[in-house]
């Protein structure tokens, strides 16, 4: 086996390896760069020899898996065949009795009615709930969860290399579980652990105080705001890394459409395509602005492939994966106002209902006006593909949904949030300008179908979006993950080395 001295590994870690830049598409090219760059340690470790990554979450609603798989899927780009990841619902699968095991659902019966997530939620951020809860789940899950990250992870039959948070309830007692099993039962100390540990955070403009634990050893955030909240909570600048929050594999590794294919595709569809080509063109003089250009596929083959129309102005509505935030009445009203814009169909309305089977049946059945074409969907599991094939998106603000749809280039409207985390996601979009928030049906349509009506407003909101985008957050954080785990393992063999 290779082994790296040390001094090197030190410097490595001091000088900084390759990433791709945190403001320009992911491209194949660049995934190549990166497993380039950090070819140190993955030479480091016998081809033979797995990293194992346990990543804690649990199923209160669909970001914190959706996250846990973009981690996964980066870390076979990056490193194929030396991560294993443990995924793993640890309230629902390991809670030792009801409330613990029954979060998902009680997740679900409070975003139906969110004034009982707004009790919970800020009661929670006082120093009293802070320490209830830890009190609470030190007496009753401890056990249990010390059962979970003791198990075998992977093909190894050892328990995880390193453990990974993307669930805000996820730091403090698996940190303490640890120490205890780093140390043989000795202390409960997290500053004795000697097991990796890095919390992911996945809300985008706020998140509860249970996110930040300054016993971590990384703290991914993805914006300025939630930079500053880890800071509030006692972690040093060092513990803190940005690039943005980990997304779906659909929407980072692809390469981009040439110039030539965006002019072809121009000729078929609407002006903004053409709008967004002529600024491709004066911006690929200059290569990494270039970039940052030409993230939008071509539109007309990939609406052919959706079966929908390949030319006309379209809106995407969203409810979430449940179907919720009261999609019927916003897109009845959204439906009706196009409707009524002209006498043949001038723009499409495309309504992903999500599970929300009521929904889609009631959306199904509703006649709609001559002014547009309606397309009305269940679950899909192809969001990055509607989404590219867009021009605007309404959505409740979903901290992943937002983050994609910026990639994608696409004005936000938001029509929902839940209070505390979600509620800061709003400012996030309003303040980058790609976006508005309404409540009222009536309102959203009117706002929309104004954007629809103003090619040079769309456009500005479009290029907004875009420079808010991070479409290389996953790989970035999967390579500073793997610099971890390899680094770890590098010093487990030196310390064996001393012992023989």
């Amino acid at each position: 086996m290779t082994r790296i001295p040390v001094g090197i590994l030190s410097a490595c870690f001091g000088l900084g390896l390759p990433t791709v830049n945190a403001f320009s598409p992911t491209t194949t090219r660049e995934i190549r760069q990166i497993r380039r760059g950090h070819q140190y340690f993955a030479s480091a470790v016998d081809n033979d020899d797995i990293c194992t990554i346990q990543i804690l979450m649990s199923d209160t609603g669909g970001g914190h898996r959706a996250s846990a798989n973009a981690l996964r899927d980066a870390f076979d780009v990056l490193h194929p065949g030396k991560f294993e990841c443990d995924i793993v619902d640890i309230y629902t699968d390991y809670g030792p009795f009801w409330p613990f095991n029954g979060y998902v659902e009680g997740y679900k019966l409070m975003a139906k009615y969110t004034f009982l997530w707004d009790i919970f939620y800020h009661f929670g951020e006082t120093e009293f709930g802070l320490w209830l809860n830890d009190l609470l789940l030190t007496v009753f899950c401890f056990d249990a969860f010390k059962e979970c990250m003791n198990r075998p992870s992977g093909s190894t039959g050892k328990r995880a290399d390193m453990v990974v948070s993307v669930h805000p309830l996820c730091q403090d007692l698996p940190l303490k579980i640890l120490a205890d099993l780093d140390t043989n039962g000795e202390t409960r100390d997290p500053k004795a652990r000697s097991t990796p540990f890095v919390t992911v955070v996945t809300d985008l403009g706020g998140a509860h105080k249970t996110w930040f634990n300054p016993g971590v050893d990384k703290c991914f955030v993805p914006s300025d705001a939630l930079n500053e909240k880890a800071r509030s909570r006692g972690l040093e600048p060092s513990q803190i890394i940005q690039h943005g929050l980990p997304i779906r594999k659909g929407f980072w590794a692809e390469d981009k459409p040439s110039i030539a294919e965006t002019e072809a595709a121009a000729k078929e569809n609407s002006g903004f395509v053409r709008k967004l080509l002529r600024r491709q063109k004066a911006e690929s003089k200059d290569s990494a602005t270039a970039n940052e250009a030409t993230t939008m596929p071509v539109v007309s083959n990939l609406r052919s492939q959706l079966g929908i129309d390949e030319s006309l102005p379209s809106v995407l509505v969203v409810g979430g994966g449940d179907g919720m935030g009261g999609i019927v009445d916003i897109a009845k009203a959204l439906g009706d106002k196009l409707g009524k814009s002209a006498s043949t169909p001038s723009y499409q309305l495309i309504v992903v209902c999500g599970k929300n089977e009521a929904a889609q049946k009631e959306l199904s059945s509703q006649s709609w006006g001559p002014g547009v074409k309606v397309h009305v969907k269940g679950f899909v599991n192809n969001m990055d593909e509607w989404m590219r094939a867009s021009d605007a998106l309404v959505t409740k603000a979903g901290p992943g949904t937002i983050a994609e749809a910026s990639i994608c280039g696409l004005p936000c409207m938001l029509f929902a949030y839940l209070p505390g985390q979600e509620e800061g996601n709003v400012p996030f979009v309003e303040n980058n300008g790609f976006g508005k928030y309404s409540g009222n049906p009536t309102e959203i349509a009117d706002t929309v179908s104004s954007w629809l009506a103003s090619p040079e407003k769309m456009e500005s909101m479009k290029a907004s979006a875009l420079a808010a985008a991070r479409p290389s957050a996953t790989l970035d954080i999967a390579s500073d993950l793997a610099d971890i785990a390899f680094a770890k393992k590098l010093t487990r063999e030196k310390m064996l080395v001393r012992t023989r």
